[in-house]
């Protein structure tokens, strides 16, 4: 076997993690044609081919499990040596953090400033999306989840509950009426949420929990176009209170039929240790027992 260079290992972390070879080049700050080039050279290099090409972008093969598991171990060495190094002047290197669409966008946006300031070398990703990354496959250094996972050498604490409930504008509600009662959703209203197949999460799923056999025919897999939606009039839907609340063109209906849910934080046991996994975790914790109100308003 030929001699490997090191940084070959680091482009076939990134790709696994990532999945897709304009990801990994993103991740690494090089083009997609360096992320082939030094695959290929390391697949060569050790007689076997680490992925399956397809639609779906890169899968791992066996051969590929087997080393993503010894390419992380090093990888983990190679943090916590950097990160002893690193107390001594303060935190650097980069930390991610996976988090719904909503709660990153219409909260965490407006306390991370903080985070920043506090630690100047410090690059700070918040992936936002319909979706989580993975703390198991390292794909992030700390996931704010909707339930606790059940498998994986992974950390979990709950974060907080935080509080759903139905809005929608003055003008919609001057055309369609005011319902009353959950009954009076099931006729003259045109109902917002998500589309059942793209649900990435059970836990998103709560038209019942307002009134059995409520059914969505607006909808949206982001719960920022289902806002959008709301608030253009097209619609009631459920939002998160810290989301509704923040628009001062929604009005809350039914008070009463108010949804509750939760947040999971999460961390890798190898990882969570780490000094900046534990700053990004006290500021997630600190910040939201501070906002707690916004999350769970009375």
């Amino acid at each position: 076997m030929q001699d490997i260079d090191w940084s070959d290992f680091q482009v076939f972390l990134a790709l696994a993690q990532s999945g897709r070879t304009s990801d990994a080049a993103s991740l690494l700050g090089v083009d997609a044609t360096t992320v082939s080039r030094r695959l290929k050279r390391l697949e060569t290099g050790l007689g076997a081919a680490l992925f399956e090409r397809g639609p779906e972008g890169h899968q791992l093969t066996e051969a590929g499990e087997d080393l993503f598991e010894q390419v992380s171990t090093m990888a983990r060495a190679a943090a916590k040596i950097r990160d002893r190094a690193d107390t001594g002047g303060g935190l650097s290197g980069s930390l991610r953090i996976s988090v719904s669409e909503g709660f990153g966008t219409w909260f965490l946006t407006r306390y991370i400033p903080k985070l920043a300031d506090a630690h100047p070398s410090l690059t700070i990703d918040l992936v936002a999306s319909s979706g989580f990354l993975n703390p198991s496959r390292r794909e992030a250094d700390i996931a704010v989840m909707l339930s606790r996972p059940r498998s994986g050498q992974l950390i979990a604490r709950k974060l907080s509950d935080y509080a759903l409930g139905l809005y929608a504008t003055h003008a919609y509600l001057e055309q369609a009426g005011t319902p009353q009662r959950a009954e009076d959703l099931t006729e003259g209203h045109r109902l917002i949420g998500y589309v059942p197949e793209l649900v990435y999460a059970p836990e998103l799923v709560y038209l019942d929990e307002i009134h059995p056999g409520l059914r969505a025919t607006l909808r949206s897999s982001s719960i920022n176009a289902q806002h959008r939606l709301i608030a253009q009039g097209a619609g009631l839907g459920v939002l998160p209170r810290f989301i509704g609340n923040a628009d001062p063109d929604l009005v809350p209906l039914l008070p009463n039929r108010t949804i509750l849910r939760s947040f999971w934080i999460v961390t890798h046991a190898d990882t969570n240790s780490l000094a900046r996994v534990r700053a990004g975790k006290d500021w997630l914790i600190e910040t939201v027992a501070a906002q707690r109100s916004v999350l769970l308003p009375r």
